[in-house]
């Protein structure tokens, strides 16, 4: 970034902030919301109320903490809301850098010890890679070539806590959330981002949303497109072959309807890829990563899904079959099916699925930079505001396509706008000093 663009940032930085004032509602939160946002944005290990409150008031630590503390776990604003204002000021700027193309769906884990926090339980936590004490919640994210941005994030609710009655009262969960699935909670974000106007792209995601019927189902009912990872076992027609149409109608009882297997079956994807021929695949390359061009090997072939088929009067309608495998590797590496259209080039289609990589570096730079898995608080209000304000001060940076780490020189124009920092206070919990 041009040292030149860091000028104004101060200026731009209050813009921003009283674009979004007016979602977090009476005027006694505008002051907080300003606060908590730069926080996040300062350099620092940890980014909960304390540390924060110490950097941005070291003459006055306490007051800073509660009144941010007031702000993000007790404050009745509507994170909704928030991410709306967000979505407003930040997509119009993406756009015109480069058109959206995609709506990524993901879910994004944060460990947690202790059992007490919302939505705390033994689940599979992406940031681990295993199951563990974590936290899980769904996003959608909307995505262009050059930026994204989290326009959703709601915590999934485990059916162990949103079945019981105490825990849900001690950690203010609403009346109104039941247990969702995680494809289920994702369908809501898209109908919601269709309501809300949200430019449109291909639905993406990966084989834990893929893999569901009823999600990819729920999608094209939405009127939207989709590549979406699945399983090497997911089955399928191979072209050439498809359910049988019902029996012939005896006369007697009620016609036949639903489609049957008989002859020919299914085949796996994972087998079907190994029948392939040999020109039917080709090298694709897609974009330029950190250590060069990303090369891999792919075959795309119009198929037909075959879930449940014989409860169907009809036969699933084709759509794309993609398939990577790489030349190095013994066994094919991933599997996406796609509704793109029919005559979709294979180079689009590969450049499309691997799109989705961007909402992995958004949590990256959410995490690691922002402090969005940085919260201490248990309850469910808090844990939705501090993401909702963590993809605020994140939206701000997308805007001024700004370099992310505390070094860059957005970080550094705008840190010279705080007080400087107590060296002598030391947060709750922190080690002694030497």
């Amino acid at each position: 970034m041009d040292l030149r663009a860091t000028e104004g940032v101060a200026s731009r930085f209050d813009a921003y902030i009283r674009h979004l004032r007016g979602a977090v509602g009476h005027a006694d939160r505008r002051e907080p919301l300003a606060a908590y946002c730069a926080g996040l944005l300062l350099p620092g290990e940890r980014k909960s109320v304390e540390p924060m409150a110490a950097r941005l008031a070291p003459g006055e630590v306490s007051a800073k903490h509660q009144s941010l503390h007031h702000f993000v776990a007790k404050a009745p604003w509507e994170e909704g809301a928030l991410l709306g204002a967000v979505g407003t000021f930040v997509l119009p700027k993406m756009e015109d850098a480069a058109p959206i193309r995609a709506w990524i769906i993901d879910d994004t884990g944060i460990p947690k010890k202790g059992k007490h926090s919302v939505g705390v339980a033994r689940q599979y936590c992406g940031e681990l890679g295993k199951q563990d004490n974590c936290q899980v919640a769904v996003t959608l994210s909307v995505a262009s070539d050059q930026a994204s941005l989290p326009i959703a994030f709601r915590l999934y609710l485990p059916e162990s806590w949103a079945c019981d009655r105490e825990r849900r009262r001690k950690a203010g969960v609403p009346d109104e959330i039941s247990f969702k699935t995680k494809p289920q909670i994702a369908l809501d974000q898209l109908r919601q981002a269709i309501a809300d106007g949200i430019p449109q792209g291909v639905v993406l995601s990966d084989a834990g949303y893929g893999n569901d019927t009823a999600f990819r189902s729920g999608v094209s009912d939405l009127g939207l497109s989709y590549v979406v990872g699945v399983q090497g076992s997911t089955a399928v027609w191979a072209p050439g072959t498809a359910p049988q149409p019902a029996k012939p109608w005896s006369g007697q009882g009620r016609p036949p309807k639903l489609l049957r297997r008989d002859g020919e079956k299914p085949i796996k994807v994972s087998d079907f890829a190994k029948v392939l021929p040999r020109k039917a695949w080709k090298t694709v390359r897609w974009r330029e990563g950190s250590n060069g061009a990303l090369v891999s090997r792919f075959a795309a072939v119009r198929i037909r899904p075959s879930h449940r088929d014989t409860w169907r009067s009809e036969p699933w309608p084709e759509e794309w079959l993609l398939i990577e495998w790489p030349k190095t590797e013994e066994v094919p590496a991933k599997y996406w099916l796609s509704t793109l259209p029919a005559n979709t080039p294979l180079q689009k289609l590969v450049e499309t699925a691997k799109l989705r990589w961007r909402i992995e570096r958004d949590f990256q730079d959410l995490k690691q930079e922002i402090g969005l898995d940085h919260y201490e608080g248990r309850g469910w209000r808090g844990f939705h505001h501090h993401a909702a304000l963590s993809i605020a001060a994140y939206g701000f940076l997308v805007a001024e396509r700004s370099p992310i780490p505390p070094s860059g020189p957005f970080i550094q124009a705008f840190f010279a706008q705080v007080p400087a920092r107590n060296e002598t206070y030391r947060p709750r919990g922190a080690a002694a000093s030497a």
